[in-house]
């Protein structure tokens, strides 16, 4: 039986049906090595997660019959009913990826030049021997930081991702962290609330007045939650803030299109208005943000309690942690000390400027961060906003207006919007609206960044660390330039890895294969299940298990329950489990390590161990949560808010907790140091924001810092914009070699090009273009796209460099580092990140 288009969109659309329905039901055809299996009465039906790194975690059922999956469907076992079902295509299509012809059967061992392709077979014996031969005579070369490891969106596998980082922290290896270099870590979030991020479950979307989207579409990357969306239609308004008509848009109550990169300029036109207009929260203002804070005139720096002549005796004999600073607000009777460890409320004055008399009796003049922020919105009137964004100023008074009338505004803000050189303004000035319509710690109300399931959501430190280990982080962006302030001074000579594909997906894909060409790489070890393009240019890969072939735990962010991945088949060919091939390296690296990975129980055994140990050590989240518990369905970790609601900032809002949270697995003290007045804060007065005048949010154009300053002549010779896109199809790379799903788009990687760019170089739909600039080049497929925006070069990204006649479009990305980001570093909260789209590209017709 041969399976086409159109019956496979009937079958997912019918596969929970059908799987009920009949007990003979020839369902899918596997490819590859599989054959069609037959349903049999007592076959098995394992409950697992489909585990991509996207939000869904989508409960799976797998049907089993002899020893072979042959139908996956949705569980729709999630206790609140609106949860059920999840799931889409490309999870109930996973079969073709696990039988298919790309997956790994056993380890191999490089022969030929690398990305050639070219392997031998060999045990795992043999593999592990020799992949722990050459780490260790690197290891003895360079020191132990110049093996790097990659930790690829641990929300999608505590254990097995975890043994990676327990390995690099007996070794000593450095680490990458995954949400930096996948340009997915939002940097706004520790800047202004002193978190890693924040967001609210999908239940709680119908709870908001006014949805506004930034950079996400949410109908096509969030297909479990996109229903949601819907229903917040329903019981509020969706405004969708998008340079181009996606899918979202199409189903908003309002598309704002806005020019490109310039969501910062109508932040601060939005919240304009808002002031203006006197909309604002006056209460939760000054009780739960840095506007009442004192600047100083003189320094532009805010004004310490231990600098005032009346409060220095206090503010000397005042106990607070080091990661705490007692600034000064002024009330009734004078300048005042703020309790960075209490929100209480205080009569401090939002608006004023004073004299302040200083320990050495000099006056100096002060005014409070709301006053400063009256004063920098005059610089962007509605006038000069609607020239920049190109949207009706009447538009955005009235938007501006709406949202504060009609909250809790939610705010839900993409990777696409941040994925930019100051994508840290951009949402630096979008947060400005939920938070002065005091939309921040309600239900329906916030900001959420949805990108993946980097998140942690509860203490793993009892597996991550272990005694004698040290976790060394260090940003992947100083790999890549092969510099920075916590780069090895032998740079880095080897590459572990797992679940990623960095030589398709990741910043200058180009220099990873000119450095494993030219062997500045020494070695490389990949671990994944599919022979990938990474793979390709392997020294060493371990076959590994896919997420239907051993125990795992999973959380996510749009769902906040934790699950329980559970084997449906025993592991195909000579396939491992993560923990079971780092327990194997660990013991040939140092003996002495493999008894930190459980070596007295089978990979089964131990994974179920592991499990055991994080739930127990997870803290508040999952206290009273068992093992027991997990093999019967998803719980929902603990929170502060009622019915353990995923909501951001609940706890500081109704228990008055100071800002921030904790972010797993980073202690409270790395990020508190923030935000040291414990509120949101939006003034930064550390030096470099003030030299770079961004001590407050503003707007900054696209480019001039970046592709203009190396190379002025990109104004020309590079017109147009090459953003990147998530397909429909994949969930980034994976599924990028899914036979069903590449057949509904006839197999094409594609550019989607405006008409009137397309035009002026000639260029038709279907027509074969290469995308290039200086650094690099892509060839795909034109698509002339009404709804896309002049100026702008859409690409579909995931693809394998196999579709792309090996070439790769990360080629023509740069890794720009901006300084701002390099002020603190905490690994996956404040560090430097990818800036994905701020990429400078022409596109032309291919003639031969």
């Amino acid at each position: 039986m041969e399976i086409c288009r159109r019956s496979f969109i009937k079958a997912g659309l019918a596969a929970g049906t059908a799987a009920a329905l009949s007990k003979d039901l020839k369902f899918f055809r596997y490819l590859g090595e599989a054959a069609a299996s037959v349903q049999k009465s007592g076959e098995a039906a394992i409950r697992s997660t489909c585990s991509p790194n996207d939000t869904g975690a989508c409960g799976m059922i797998a049907n089993v019959s002899d020893g072979r999956i042959a139908t996956l469907i949705q569980a729709a076992d999630y206790p609140e009913t609106e949860y059920n079902p999840r799931g889409c295509l490309r999870g109930l299509s996973m079969v073709n990826l696990i039988y298919g012809k790309d997956r790994l059967k056993y380890p191999l061992i490089r022969t030929g030049p690398r990305g050639s392709g070219q392997f031998r077979k060999a045990g795992w014996d043999e593999a592990l021997d020799y992949a722990a031969g050459k780490l260790k005579g690197i290891m003895d070369k360079y020191g132990s930081e110049a093996v790097a490891v990659t930790v690829q969106v641990p929300g999608t596998g505590y254990v097995h991702k975890g043994a990676f980082v327990r390995l690099a922290a007996l070794a000593h290896w450095s680490i990458h962290h995954g949400y930096d270099q996948n340009g997915d870590l939002p940097m706004f979030w520790p800047m202004t609330f002193g978190v890693q991020s924040e967001e609210m479950e999908s239940l709680e979307w119908p709870n908001a007045g006014y949805t506004m989207i930034f950079g996400s579409n949410v109908i096509q990357t969030r297909l479990p939650d996109a229903q949601h969306l819907l229903k917040a239609k329903k019981s509020g308004k969706v405004v969708v803030f998008d340079p181009d008509y996606c899918s979202t848009a199409a189903k908003a109550d309002e598309w704002v299109s806005l020019k490109p990169d310039t969501d910062a300029a109508m932040g601060m036109g939005l919240a304009g208005v808002i002031i203006e207009k006197k909309l604002y929260d006056e209460e939760f203002l000054r009780d739960f943000t840095d506007m009442v804070l004192l600047v100083r005139k003189d320094t532009g720096k805010r004004l310490l309690a231990r600098e005032v002549k009346s409060l220095a005796s206090r503010a000397g004999e005042w106990k607070v942690p080091q990661y705490r600073e007692l600034f000064v607000a002024h009330d009734r009777r004078g300048p005042a000390i703020l309790d960075p460890e209490s929100l209480k409320p205080n009569g401090a004055d939002l608006e004023g400027e004073y004299e302040v008399e200083l320990v050495d009796g000099s006056m100096v003049k002060a005014r409070t961060v709301f006053s400063e922020l009256k004063e920098w919105l005059k610089d962007y009137s509605l006038e000069k906003v609607s020239r920049i964004t190109e949207v009706p100023a009447s538009q955005i008074e009235r938007i501006a207006r709406e949202a504060a009338k009609n909250g809790p505004v939610h705010l839900i803000y993409g990777a696409s919007n941040y994925q930019w050189y100051h994508g840290d303004l951009k949402g630096r000035a979008l947060s400005l609206i939920p938070v002065l319509t005091g939309s921040i710690g309600k239900s329906g109300g916030g900001i959420s960044t949805y990108a993946g399931q980097y998140r942690i959501r509860f203490d793993l430190s009892s597996w991550w660390s272990a005694p004698g280990g040290k976790l060394n982080w260090v940003p992947y962006l100083y790999f890549l330039q092969g510099k920075g302030k916590r780069y090895p001074k032998n740079g880095i000579k080897a590459m572990v890895g797992g679940w990623g594909n960095p030589f398709d997906q990741h910043n200058m894909a180009d220099e990873l294969r000119k450095r494993a060409t030219t062997g500045d790489i020494e070695f490389i070890l990949t671990f994944d299940f599919q022979m990938t393009t990474s793979c390709q240019w392997s020294d060493v890969v371990l076959p590994a298990t896919s997420w239907y072939e051993n125990y795992e735990l999973t959380a996510t962010i749009l769902h906040p329950y934790l699950q329980l991945q559970q084997p449906a088949i025993e592991p195909l060919f000579e396939s491992r489990t993560g923990l079971s091939a780092m327990r194997g390296l660990a013991k040939r690296l140092n003996p002495d390590f493999e008894k930190h990975f459980f070596p007295e129980l089978d990979e089964k055994k131990a994974s179920l161990k592991v499990i055991e140990v994080l739930l127990k050590n997870g803290g508040f989240e999952t206290g009273g949560i068992t093992l027991d518990m997990l093999r019967k369905g998803p719980v929902r970790l603990h929170s502060r808010a009622p019915d353990d609601r995923q909501i951001p900032f609940y706890e500081q809002l109704h228990e008055r907790v100071p800002f921030p949270p904790r972010s797993y697995p980073s202690p409270l003290e790395a990020t508190a140091q923030f935000v040291r007045s414990g509120r949101i804060e939006f003034y930064k007065d550390e030096d470099l924001f003030l030299e770079t005048r961004e001590e407050l949010p503003c707007y900054k154009p696209t480019f001039e810092e970046t592709e203009y300053r190396v190379d002025p002549g990109a104004r020309d010779k590079y017109r147009l914009r090459f953003v990147t896109k998530n397909s429909l199809y994949r969930v980034h790379s994976t599924h990028s070699n899914n036979v069903w799903l590449n057949e509904l788009q006839g197999h094409r990687p594609k550019v989607f090009l405006n008409l009137k760019d397309a035009e002026e170089r000639e260029i038709k739909t279907g027509d074969l273009v290469e995308i290039y600039n200086g650094r690099g080049k892509t060839t795909c497929y034109a698509v002339i796209d009404p709804g896309c925006r002049e100026g702008t070069a859409i690409f579909e990204q995931g693809w394998w460099a196999r579709y792309l006649k090996n070439d790769s479009y990360n080629s023509l990305t740069m890794p720009w580092i901006k300084p701002l980001h390099e002020i603190y570093f905490v690994p996956g909260i404040w560090s430097p990140t990818t800036a994905w789209n701020e990429c400078l590209v022409d596109v032309r017709r291919v003639t031969t």
